[in-house]
């Protein structure tokens, strides 16, 4: 789009009470918001439209369905223009939910959920050290998530 987006406080709040439960209604957002749920309706569309809001998410807690096993990869490529192809190969592992081009050490972090550890060992051994591309890797197993959440957007004064 050619037009510049100017998100307001009204826009901000939207996106904060959002992130905190996708599932308000309309209604209710305006409401607490003091405003209608028609110019939440119309804020709300307008942010999807540039691309602000990519839909909603379901936060699910991935061990209690049998993911027993968080890593952390950084992978070191064996040239950096070799990114962009590299990582298309990496979105094609379903178990890597997460991936990072980065600065420092690694030239890619990316973050792996399997079952167990012998669905790690496959990941890691049969899938990603196959891509053409990839040096070497490093990876480190979560032990434990102490925490995640959305980063603050709207903080009232």
């Amino acid at each position: 789009m050619s037009h510049k987006l100017n998100l307001d406080h009204l826009d901000l709040q939207i996106i904060q009470s959002m992130m905190e439960n996708a599932e308000i209604s309309y209604a209710d957002l305006g409401k607490r918001l003091s405003v209608s749920g028609g110019t939440i309706h119309v804020r709300i569309k307008k942010l999807q439209e540039f691309g602000v809001v990519k839909g909603t998410r379901l936060a699910v807690d991935m061990r209690s369905l049998g993911y027993d096993v968080i890593a952390f990869v950084g992978i070191y490529l064996e040239k950096s223009s070799l990114y962009e192809s590299v990582a298309n190969d990496i979105k094609q592992i379903p178990e890597v939910i997460r991936l990072n081009y980065t600065t420092g050490n690694y030239s890619m972090f990316v973050e792996i959920v399997c079952k167990d550890i012998i669905q790690l060992k496959h990941v890691l051994h049969e899938q990603l050290q196959n891509i053409k591309g990839i040096d070497r890797t490093e990876t480190l197993i979560s032990l434990e998530e102490s925490f995640r959440r959305n980063p603050i957007v709207y903080r009232p004064n």
